[in-house]
């Protein structure tokens, strides 16, 4: 039951806080910019066209963070948002080096690694996945 539980909170802690950070990009809510203010931040580095691009970064994230958060799918989300984190370092954080406190991967390769830890566990008892691949 303790394991069941803890995954539980990690997928809910993380998989929520990605489909807040989609809903950033995709409607603005949360303090975010939507699609036209997330792309023009998104030309501005090179990514174009830009609004196509928040759509997509908000989507991933907000798929991602559902499969994740409701234990449906669970490897399909982690691979998601292992995807867009990947995609986050390559694009934004990897050039600043490792910490976050200079705006660099830290935390990318730690929400990677808690995915990816998902992924080879699964998402536990308390998760779709469990009462649906029954």
């Amino acid at each position: 039951m303790s394991i069941a539980l803890g995954l539980l909170i990690i997928r809910l802690v993380v998989g929520l806080s990605f489909m807040a950070h989609g809903a950033q990009k995709l409607f603005g809510w949360f303090g975010g910019y939507g699609p036209k203010g997330t792309g023009g931040w998104m030309e501005s580095m090179g990514m174009k066209p830009g609004v196509l691009m928040a759509v997509m970064a908000g989507l991933m994230e907000l798929i991602g963070g559902l499969l994740l958060a409701s234990g449906l799918f669970t490897v399909i989300g982690a691979v998601i948002i292992v995807a867009t984190m990947l995609g986050a370092i390559v694009k934004v954080h990897g050039p600043n080096g490792y910490w976050a406190t200079a705006n660099g991967y830290e935390y990318n390769l730690l929400l990677i690694a808690v995915a990816v830890g998902l992924a080879l566990t699964g998402a536990g008892d308390y998760s779709l996945d469990a009462i649906l691949l029954k």
